[in-house]
């Protein structure tokens, strides 16, 4: 593998991690985004909460220290003026009252005595001016309300705050009571601005402290609640992958702890459960080969005598009874298929013990299959589409056992002509076994491969055994390969082998010799 394939390889391995981690922290953050938001809203509330009434509590003390100076004011400076002062007047008497202890600007309004409207600022001309008073401000001021026991006066002072620029001003009105002038004060409010705003700013510093502070207690939260689940989830997954004795660590009395306590009781459960299984499965087994063995010996004395009277049967001197002959051919039907269940037992047996191995050689396909049909005589009814010379390293006795069940099976259940296909894909060799029958029903091709499985269940004591199809494809899992059944569009059903061109490869097996073994299937059992 070159560099550049190795950095690749490190980059992606590296990438999924990240994303097993975010998956498993999805939790975690859902729990951090849930506290952050609970701390955000509280801090933010009570932020929010804290201004207002600060932001209140410091304009009115502000404002009321204001207006009750300027009215003060009006009513000590302004109402000694005359009924008609001249512009003189009003200029130094609002000097006066713009040096008071509030410092705020004053506006004089009245009418001399020409009858003409005289301004008297405390700024001088380029001072507050009467554009600065909001018109509603001055409608107020103006409106001489009706005196009665609940109002012992005519005007009122009025006052507004107004935002000129980005300066907040606190602007307000009256006249002096018994008749005079108007008078109009400004003041601006931009120390208690920056005073608001150093409060806001230390408020939003103090809701990302508690926001960050909510971020770690949720973090220290979850890792306190999501660690025991975490390494529950690992012991999951090490109950799954068949590490049965798997346990955890219990400590504590919560809710965890009683989770924890029923995995293990749970895990327990399973490993004694499985263990019991697994003796079962191993007595069955040992029973089914110490059956077949012990069969076998009855069956060698039993197989030389029926051989004895197939030759007699077979003989032209008619010395065989015609009353006894049907039951001699069924003995002798009867103790071949014995035999040949016998060995597909012994055969299953080493399966599932995991004994069975392959005694792998070059194997020319194509007369590897002309010389499995010339030995059970199907070359009549046996079409074989093979170029010679495609090379395998397969176990030649077990290739022949597949050959023999699939092509025996379409034989038996499909109809002649069975035709046999040979094509290489990749590092595979591909063998298709194609009959012109009537095809497998859907209902039975899900379990063509189970062992006894017959598709017919009114016919229990067919020839076959039920265990052709299952050998066949445990010899074609020893090999790396597989077989799959189908039915083809044209009619019938098609049978796929699929084998690599080096068993060794695929399997990890070294060449081996497992012994002669016995021909599992010489009638194309199914």
């Amino acid at each position: 593998m070159t560099d550049e394939q190795e950095e690749s390889r490190g980059w992606f391995a590296a990438r999924k991690g990240v994303w097993s981690r975010l998956r498993f922290t999805s939790l975690r953050l859902r729990l951090v985004v849930v506290f952050g938001l609970v701390a955000l809203t509280a801090a933010v509330s009570a932020s929010g909460i804290a201004y207002w009434l600060n932001r209140e509590a410091v304009l009115k003390r502000t404002q009321d220290a204001v207006l009750r100076d300027f009215e003060q004011e009006m009513q000590n400076r302004a109402g000694l003026l005359p009924q008609e002062p001249t512009q003189d007047e009003l200029q130094h008497t609002a000097g006066q009252m713009a040096n008071s202890s509030q410092r705020f600007s004053v506006l004089l309004v009245a009418r001399d005595a020409d009858g003409k409207t005289v301004f008297g600022s405390s700024g001088g001309l380029d001072g507050f001016t009467l554009a600065q008073v909001p018109e509603s401000l001055r409608t107020a001021v103006n409106d001489k309300q009706e005196i009665n026991s609940s109002n012992k006066s005519e005007y009122h002072l009025y006052w507004q705050r107004i935002v000129d620029g980005d300066t907040p001003y606190l602007v307000a009105g009256t006249r002096v009571i018994g008749g005079g002038p108007t008078g109009y004060m400004l003041k601006p409010l931009d120390q208690e601005a920056k005073d608001l705003n150093s409060l806001a700013w230390s408020l939003g510093i103090a809701t990302g402290l508690a926001l960050i502070g909510s971020a770690l207690l949720a973090q220290a939260a979850a890792t306190t609640v999501l660690k025991p689940v975490h390494r529950l989830g690992v012991a999951a997954g090490r109950l799954g992958e068949g590490k049965l004795d798997t346990r955890l660590r219990v400590s504590g009395t919560d809710e965890l702890a009683d989770l924890s306590r029923t995995f293990n009781n749970a895990a327990e459960a399973l490993e004694k459960r499985v263990a019991d299984m697994a003796a079962r499965d191993e007595a069955s087994r040992r029973f089914v080969a110490d059956m077949s063995h012990e069969l076998r010996t009855p069956l060698t004395a039993i197989t030389a005598v029926t051989e004895v009277l197939e030759e007699e049967l077979e003989a032209e001197s008619g010395s065989m009874d015609p009353m006894i002959e049907p039951a001699v051919r069924l003995v002798v039907s009867e103790t071949r298929r014995l035999n040949d269940l016998v060995e597909n037992l012994m055969e299953v047996t080493r399966f599932d013990a995991g004994t069975a191995r392959l005694v792998l050689d070059d194997v020319d396909i194509a007369d590897q299959i002309t010389a499995c049909i010339d030995a059970r005589a199907w070359l009549d009814a046996v079409d074989l589409d093979a170029e010679r010379g495609i090379m395998a390293r397969l176990d030649p006795r077990r290739l022949d056992v597949i050959l023999a069940n699939l092509i025996g099976n379409a034989l038996k259940h499909g109809g002649s002509p069975v035709r046999v296909t040979i094509r290489e894909a990749d590092d595979s060799i591909v063998i298709d076994v194609r009959d012109h029958g009537p095809g497998i029903p859907e209902d039975v091709l899900p379990h063509v491969f189970d062992r006894f499985y017959k598709a017919s269940a009114s016919r229990p004591r067919s020839e076959g055994s039920g265990l052709g199809l299952s050998i066949a494809l445990e010899n074609a899992h020893i090999h790396g390969g597989e077989i799959t059944a189908a039915n083809s569009p044209e009619g019938g059903a098609v049978f796929t082998l699929r084998l690599p061109r080096d068993a060794s490869e695929l399997t990890g097996q070294p060449d081996g010799d497992e012994g002669k073994g016995t021909d599992t299937a010489k009638k194309g059992d199914a």
